[in-house]
């Protein structure tokens, strides 16, 4: 059973932290939450 994360802000820790939460199946990210638009966090992530 994976433990259920939620990122509350996605700054640089919450990026990193989330690159490394992907690559576990033991952790599954369910929110994340963040005051920017869904484009500019998306493109934060791919750079």
């Amino acid at each position: 059973m994976p433990i259920k994360v939620a990122i509350n802000g996605f700054g640089r820790i919450g990026r990193s932290f989330l690159k490394v939460a992907l690559k576990r199946p033991e952790i599954e990210i369910v929110a994340i939450n963040d005051l920017g638009d869904v484009d500019n966090l998306a493109y934060l992530l791919r750079y």
